[in-house]
């Protein structure tokens, strides 16, 4: 009901108060404490949900440069903090989220991690110029204000050389038949996202370039996320309740300049229309 009530009054930043009236439990999160569509190596098991999930966060993180200074952007309810803090081994580790209920219920694992709560804005950070040496973010600038003001700062923040590595949703081709156009729309009014914020694989990476960021490279991983994610996700109503995982939290996980892998999500896809609408991005690489 509140979720329901937070779709039609959204405010200006529709989607902290959507992730707001989520809560930290949803019905459709892959695993216990997650909402990222995993990066997967089978065809989409309740087994290796979980797995894929961490697998996205790991990939993600291992492109960041050691013993440095880390933001996760839109970090959710940090539970891939424990793993950037054992892979990337940062020296200082802060998390950014716009929804400090979020920040507050991820203490444990940021504390777990050893990671700094920062309440602030992906599109207006906190943090001086040339202060940090790697962001990461998995599958949440699409939800930001603007990802050319989020670029921007990811280049303003970043010291010469920095990274960011980032898992971003792009939308490949636009809705066809009307119960595509009426899957779409339901996408964006549920998770809060602005319109403005479809684009393709290759215009994120454009958007990247005019904000001052090199050495880009995108690469499609769809066939790894979402396809195994909606197959998962699509099977799950026809179980018994007993056999299906309680419902976990949302979160969500950034990373910066050096390099990004960029997956497509589709959270809605009655008979996999979605799929065909929000196709997955890339990895995409930023110097």
């Amino acid at each position: 009901m509140r979720h329901a009530a937070a779709m039609v009054r959204q405010g200006t930043n529709p989607a902290a108060r959507v992730y707001e009236s989520i809560g930290s439990s949803f019905f459709l999160a892959l695993a216990p404490g997650w909402l990222n569509l995993g990066l997967w190596e089978g065809p989409g098991s309740e087994d290796e949900a979980e797995d894929a999930c961490r697998r996205l966060v790991t990939t993600l993180a291992a492109a960041l440069p050691a013993d440095g200074v880390v933001l996760d952007v839109g970090n959710g309810l940090a539970a891939a903090e424990p793993l950037i803090s054992r892979t990337a081994r940062p020296r200082r580790l802060a998390a950014v989220n716009i929804t400090e209920w979020q920040l507050a219920a991820g203490r444990d694992r940021l504390r777990e991690a050893t990671a700094a709560a920062v309440a602030g804005d992906a599109a207006r950070l906190p943090f001086a110029d040339a202060a940090v040496d790697g962001l990461i973010s998995v599958e949440a600038a699409f939800h930001f204000r603007s990802r050319a003001a989020f670029f921007a700062e990811c280049y303003r923040v970043l010291r010469p050389g920095g990274v960011l590595s980032i898992s971003d949703i792009s939308v490949e081709q636009w809705p066809v038949t009307p119960a595509e156009l009426v899957a779409g729309l339901t996408q964006l009014r549920v998770f809060g996202l602005r319109p403005h914020m479809a684009m393709t694989a290759r215009q994120i990476g454009a958007t990247a370039r005019a904000a001052g960021l090199a050495d880009i490279a995108v690469t499609s991983c769809g066939d790894r996320v979402i396809a195994p994610a909606l197959r998962l996700i699509a099977a799950r109503p026809a179980r018994p309740p007993a056999t299906r995982p309680p419902p976990a939290c949302c979160s969500a996980r950034w990373t910066s300049s050096g390099a990004a892998r960029s997956s497509t999500t589709s959270y809605f896809a009655p008979s996999g229309r979605l799929s065909r609408v929000f196709r997955a991005a890339a990895t995409v690489r930023y110097g």
